[in-house]
């Protein structure tokens, strides 16, 4: 149930970001807004009523429905990008469990001489990522998508490879706006929510280049269980970074 303050707020983004001109003509958008004041009250996100989020730059539909991107996602992502130069070279990097593409869009914006290849298994997913790239107007000859179960359809090595993979334990309780809305296979990776990063984790290796780098994302009470499972992999300079509220978000290593 939405208290008032929350509702006024959700009321004048509706207005800002999907009905701009209801200012001009209340009368005409008033039952438009009501309507999605109405999905708001049932749960529904308010992202998905809008219908897309900005994600550093770059305008994400959110259409066919995927997970919807995290600021604590907005947040790691933009500080790993300052890190990287923008070489004159080809930057080759791989978006995996790509979702809305998010992760991708952004190197693509903020990297001039990026390529980005998107992974993903949901079909859902493959369409979304490529309206994603139309809307954002990014050239077919930067990119590839494909759909797959983590590494199995992804051929070459990387530079970079960013996931921001399913991470929570089976079982743990949500808010109803994001179990029931959002899809469940982009949320939940067996009973402590390791599953899929442990296997990316130990497949990557495989698909960098020499200093290549992996950048993940994974739940803060996961850390000290990473730190100990990396200890066996073939990686370096294992480094672990807190999010913008200072809990442990994301980790990155070079092969």
């Amino acid at each position: 149930m939405l208290g008032k303050k929350e509702k006024l707020r959700y009321i004048d983004w509706l207005i800002r970001d999907k009905h701009p001109d209801f200012l001009a003509h209340p009368k005409k958008y008033l039952p438009l807004v009501e309507k999605d004041i109405k999905r708001l009250e049932a749960g529904e996100p308010l992202a998905y009523v809008i219908g897309w989020v900005d994600f550093l730059g770059a305008r994400i539909d959110l259409s066919y429905k995927p997970l919807i991107p995290r600021v604590e996602t907005e947040f790691w992502v933009g500080e790993a990008l300052r890190l990287i130069p923008n070489s004159k070279f080809s930057i080759h990097c791989l978006d995996l469990c790509a979702g809305s593409g998010c992760i991708g869009l952004a190197i693509l914006k903020r990297l001039p001489n990026s390529k980005v290849v998107f992974a993903d298994n949901s079909p859902k997913a493959i369409g979304q990522i490529n309206k994603n790239l139309t809307i954002n107007k990014i050239k077919k000859s930067r990119t590839r998508v494909v759909e797959s179960s983590l590494f199995k359809n992804v051929k070459g090595k990387f530079d970079y490879i960013f996931t921001n993979p399913p991470y929570i334990p089976a079982g743990r309780k949500l808010p109803v706006s994001v179990k029931k809305y959002e899809p469940n296979s982009a949320l939940f990776a067996g009973q402590d929510g390791l599953n899929l990063l442990k296997r990316i984790l130990r497949e990557a290796p495989g698909h960098l280049s020499a200093n290549g780098l992996i950048l993940f994302e994974f739940d803060s009470a996961q850390k000290n269980k990473l730190e100990k499972f990396m200890e066996q992999l073939p990686y370096r300079n294992v480094e672990f970074y807190k999010d913008q509220y200072g809990k442990w978000r994301y980790g990155r290593a070079k092969i």
